[in-house]
């Protein structure tokens, strides 16, 4: 008696599953998606280094403003009146502690006298500019009057009249 051949589970070879291994699509796909994650990141992390800068930097050139107004509001109308038309301030007197700062920023300062107020009142305009680090040019303006009297006694004097 021949008994017939047949393929039984048994009589297979076995591959146990911890012997299986990952195809090279799923390895290639794997490797492109990890390396899209990872680009993603850095695109994010540059993007958000780029933010801080030009915070930094809108923070910085607001200081600088705020600063020369000051050293302009204490001064005299002689002092005033006596400063040339367009001038651009020294910002190493500002920055007196850091020269790589002062450096970066440029600070113009217009003083011109105001129509109808000659002699009495003046526009004061302060633009200071700076590059950022894509080197584009970024710019901030500050304008005040500054009145011969000072402002209340313009209003309450020559203002009334």
């Amino acid at each position: 008696m021949i008994f017939p051949m047949t393929t039984t589970p048994a009589s297979l070879p076995c591959r146990r599953r911890s012997q299986r291994g990952f195809t090279i699509i799923e390895v290639t796909m794997t490797t492109f998606i990890m390396a899209m994650a990872m680009s993603t990141s850095i695109l994010t992390l540059m993007s958000g280094f780029k933010s801080i800068d030009v915070a930094r930097n809108l923070t910085l050139s607001s200081q600088v403003l705020q600063s020369e107004m000051e050293r302009l509001r204490l001064m005299s109308w002689t002092e005033i009146a006596s400063l040339s038309p367009t001038e651009t301030v020294d910002l190493g007197t500002v920055f007196t502690s850091d020269s790589q700062l002062a450096a970066r920023f440029t600070l113009v300062r217009q003083i011109g006298d105001v129509s109808g107020k000659v002699g009495e009142m003046k526009q004061i305009t302060l633009a200071v500019s700076w590059t950022n680090a894509t080197g584009r040019s970024l710019s901030r303006q500050f304008t005040t009057y500054y009145a011969k009297d000072g402002l209340y006694d313009y209003y309450y004097t020559l203002a009334r009249s």
